[in-house]
């Protein structure tokens, strides 16, 4: 029996920033008798509450997990420093917002990383929850910590803190491994810990690091990755789930209690990208394209709505306007829900994708609010290099199209230190703001509008064909922005009339370390951990000097540095932290196409054209997913 910490927590909850975050109790949130079931699974996203709740992954893996019978799955997120001061003074673990259950009572402790700064907040939950930080610490009582999502792709930084890692797709992942853990409790859980891990690592689909042994040469590259036991795979594949009308989650939406950072219902309208932009670590490591049915989306509105009572229906995808049926769902769904004032949107727009008829569907029955585009790139050369093929005209005839119909407010996304990148290239994002701007003018006869380039730093991705170039310096970074920002600034005909926001390069050399480390960051992490690093997303909890004060101490001695992981070129025949973890892409192709970004060759989206051979899709036996189905939303009737 796990009895709830809630007596003691309530007693500290006056004393800290939102303590609505800590009280569980959401509409759609499950809470099962702990008796009644005999796998029990506790979610984390490594993150507050409020960003941490909205997440897809974390929602549908909870909702599948606790619609099997004899299994409960319950969520925990990273609870503030105000509330982490209070807990160890008063010894309250980490725990559960359902049922407020600790932490260390669970079987899983399921992690779900969409990015590398959430490492020390896992180090905290470890900590709170009383679990050792160290996988080889940990006895059979325990929880397993597992590791998932995007940023689980290369988990060997943290490999020393997880136990296993799961990459790809969560849904199927989870049952297999909940059976499998099953079969291990039912049977007196024999061997302990190890072997339940052996079991999990020799189905080929999870990852166990202590399976495998690391080979480093004399200066400091790996020489190779071994399994250190028999039975275990030399590669470990990644899950991919082909049909997503068979796994229409979440069905029952959580609706927060605190203010979030989405408030509104998602729904997923179809996974993975071919477009092939070489920085996007996301497109890769999700093909092959599948979409969801238009129907299916539909029914899942409808549930979702109904079970929810939110007003906004966000549709998500890696490139919402692609779905070959994006028209009709748009239409079909402004048309049923015209009565409701629901309104829809896309995370956002591609500038190839986009057309007036679907923008006015998508803001018929909802605010009209600004539009975004990602020409990433600020030269048509630099678009050249990272494949995003979007031409300055397509552009600026899609912005005209945009402010002529009565939109005042588009915002540019853009990236800077991207491979090959000059000082020029940056500097034609102003060249470019300026022409949307002027463009705007004309076709709306008012003065009235504005542009806002919004600018990241880009830092190189596992599996992806950047995952061997150089990152730019954070200083170099910096300084390539402030001259963008003063030729902005300088433009007394323009300039007021487009917005500049920037991160400066340093959380990118840390993210940098992270995304392409090995096992000996892991030092890193835990002396940033220890000297009170939290929190490493948020700006104002980040300390670039701190990681690298703790990098200083923990790399020289192992022979590496931090330029060594983040500003230094890779070559063809270096092995890499993640080569024995199988995304499912050939590295020769990853490594042609890396050669066709250095000549400057653009590459056509696979989906409408001969396969390039990616690996893909022989691997999962698949054809990649092309539609239209021919169905229309209706008959699902109009909601009166």
């Amino acid at each position: 029996m796990s009895e709830s910490v809630f007596p003691q927590l309530e007693a500290l909850l006056p004393h800290v920033q939102k303590p609505i975050q800590y009280v569980g109790g959401e509409l759609n949130s499950t809470v099962k008798p702990w008796e009644s079931c005999d796998v029990r699974w506790a979610l984390m996203y490594p993150d507050a509450y409020e960003v941490g709740l909205p997440n897809q992954g974390v929602m549908i893996l909870y909702e599948v997990l606790n619609e099997r019978e004899g299994v409960l799955a319950e969520r925990t997120y990273s609870v503030w420093p105000d509330l982490e001061a209070l807990m160890r003074e008063h010894n309250v673990p980490q725990f559960t917002v359902d049922a407020h259950r600790p932490v260390k009572a669970f079987d899983v402790f399921g992690l779900s990383f969409s990015t590398e700064l959430g490492y020390t907040n896992m180090l905290t939950a470890l900590d709170l929850a009383g679990i050792p930080l160290e996988a080889k610490d940990r006895t059979v009582d325990d929880p397993i910590v597992l590791a998932g999502g995007h940023a689980a792709f290369n988990p060997e930084p943290i490999a020393e803190f997880i136990d296993c890692a799961v990459i790809g797709d969560g849904e199927q992942a989870v049952l297999e491994m909940t059976e499998i853990i099953r079969a291990w409790k039912a049977e007196g859980r024999p061997g302990g810990r190890d072997e339940v891990l052996f079991r999990l690592a020799k189905t080929g689909g999870v990852y166990v690091p202590r399976f495998y042994d690391v080979e480093y040469l004399a200066d400091g590259r790996i020489g190779r990755v071994v399994p250190n036991r028999s039975g275990v795979p030399w590669r470990v594949s990644k899950h991919t789930v082909m049909d997503l009308d068979e796994w229409p989650y979440p069905k029952q939406p959580l609706v927060p209690l605190a203010e979030t950072v989405h408030e509104r219902m998602s729904v997923e309208i179809f996974r993975g990208c071919t477009r092939g932009c070489r920085f996007c670590q996301a497109g890769m490591i999700t093909r092959p394209v599948r979409e969801r049915s238009i129907t299916g989306i539909g029914e899942m509105v409808d549930r979702g709505l109904k079970a929810t009572g939110f007003e906004e229906v966000g549709l998500l995808s890696l490139s919402s306007a692609d779905h070959t049926e994006i028209g009709d769902i748009a239409k079909g769904l402004a048309d049923r829900y015209e009565e409701d004032k629901i309104g829809l949107s896309l995370p956002s727009t591609r500038v190839d994708a986009f057309n007036v008829d679907l923008a006015n569907e998508l803001t018929r029955n909802g605010r009209r609010s600004g539009l975004t585009f990602a020409p990433e790139g600020g030269s048509e050369r630099m678009r050249k290099v990272i494949n995003k093929m979007v031409s300055e005209e397509d552009l600026i005839r899609t912005v005209a199209t945009a402010y002529g119909n009565g939109w005042r407010q588009v915002k540019l996304y853009f990236m800077c230190g991207l491979p090959t990148e000059t000082d020029e290239d940056v500097l034609q994002i102003g060249d470019m703001a300026v022409n949307v701007i002027a463009k705007g003018r004309e076709v709306s006869g008012s003065n009235d509008i504005r542009c806002t380039v919004s600018i990241g730093g880009f830092v190189p991705k596992p599996h992806t064909p950047f995952q061997w170039a150089p990152q730019l310096s954070a200083e170099e970074t910096d300084a390539r922005l402030e001259k963008l920002r003063d030729k902005i600034r300088g433009d007394k005909k323009y300039g007021r009339s487009i917005g500049f926001r920037y991160h400066d390069g340093k959380p990118g050399i840390v993210e940098g370390l992270l995304s392409r480390g090995d096992r000996r960051v892991g030092a890193v992490i835990r002396a940033v951990y220890e000297s009170g690093g939290r929190f490493d997303g948020w700006r104002e909890h980040f300390s670039y000097d701190q990681w690298m004060k703790c990098a200083e101490e923990t790399l020289p001695p192992q022979g590496v540095d931090v330029a060594w992981y983040t500003t230094r070129e890779r070559t063809y025949e270096e092995v890499l932290p993640w080569d024995h973890l199988d995304s499912g892409l050939d590295k020769d192709w990853l490594w042609e196409d890396w050669q066709d970004a250095l000549d400057e060759v653009e590459v056509e989206d696979c989906r409408w054209t001969p396969c390039f051979d990616c690996g893909v899709c022989p691997q999962m036996q698949t054809e990649i997913q092309v539609g239209p189905t021919g169905k229309k939303l209706l008959p699902l009737s109009v909601v009166k």
